[in-house]
């Protein structure tokens, strides 16, 4: 707004929006603020039938990365519902293909692959913490070798714009440069320097999550202690274990014999959770539906 006084709102354009993090103290930890952003992320309104569902924002295409939605009505038997990609259902065979999957499917592929996963860390915690340790630490040393460099080269950049600012100054005072030409070189040099302060900061955050790949481990090992008895796939287990499901088309198209692939990732990874990952690891689960 102009002042304190006037209401009125004025749209400011992203590009000039700056956002400075960490400069208070957290009421809340960054693992609980990343749930709920999950929680929010795939929160639907209700169904006809009052139901939401409970996969919403955990489950994606593989191969294009929509969301998948699950279908269900009065006239679908429970054990016929199914998922189907969002990209496929928006823009069409051309785009993506179906990637039908049924919802028990589901449910019963996660819910065997979560009793592994937590067995394995409640009965040999120091073996699943030494795995789980070694595969972040290998994925975390890369990601943090080209976060480094990428900092280094913003950080050196941003020096030489300081040393451009002030001789644009200099030349203005001088009268080398016109009053017009220095606001209009001076504008577009501000402007990548906010820029890059912005993305600057992102690495910052990075890299500081980085660092707590232990900590996820160990709370993934005691909250597999306190969940022993998993009988089905609720809403707070997914929270608990599952950060995102990736699903896979049928070998063979449209096969009713054919199972979908799943790779599921767990919470214990403390970066990024979303980059393509293509062999399985102890922290990501490739599992097969069944026939």
């Amino acid at each position: 707004s102009k002042s304190n006084k006037l209401k009125k709102r004025i749209k400011n354009a992203p590009e000039n929006i700056l956002i400075f993090e960490n400069t208070h103290e957290a009421i809340i930890s960054r693992e609980l603020f990343a749930l709920v952003q999950k929680h929010y992320e795939g929160r639907r309104r209700p169904d006809r039938q009052g139901d939401t569902d409970k996969y919403a924002g955990y489950i994606y295409c593989a191969d294009c990365g929509s969301k998948m939605y699950l279908h269900r009505g009065k006239s679908i038997k429970p054990e016929n519902n199914y998922y189907q990609c969002g990209g496929y259902q928006t823009k069409g065979g051309s785009y993506c293909s179906v990637h039908h999957m049924k919802a028990m499917e589901l449910d019963a592929v996660v819910l065997a692959e979560l009793k592994k996963i937590t067995l394995l860390a409640r009965e040999h915690p120091q073996q699943f913490y030494e795995m789980a340790m070694q595969n972040g630490e290998k994925e975390a040393q890369k990601l943090r070798k080209e976060s480094e460099q990428k900092k280094s080269k913003l950080e050196k950049r941003n020096r030489e714009l300081d040393n451009i600012i002030r001789c644009l100054y200099e030349d203005r005072v001088s009268g080398r440069l016109s009053t017009e030409r220095y606001d209009s070189l001076a504008a577009g040099y501000e402007k990548e320097q906010s820029e890059m302060k912005a993305e600057l900061s992102t690495l910052s955050n990075q890299l500081e999550n980085m660092g707590l790949q232990e900590k996820y481990v160990l709370d993934f090992i005691e909250k597999a202690k306190a969940n022993i008895e998993m009988k089905e796939v609720t809403p707070e287990v997914l929270r608990a274990f599952i950060s995102r499901i990736e699903v896979y088309e049928k070998p063979e198209k449209y096969s009713r014999t054919c199972g979908n692939m799943l790779l599921i990732h767990y919470t214990f990874l403390s970066i990024n959770k979303t980059a393509p990952m293509l062999t399985p690891t102890e922290n990501k689960t490739f599992a097969q539906a069944a026939c």
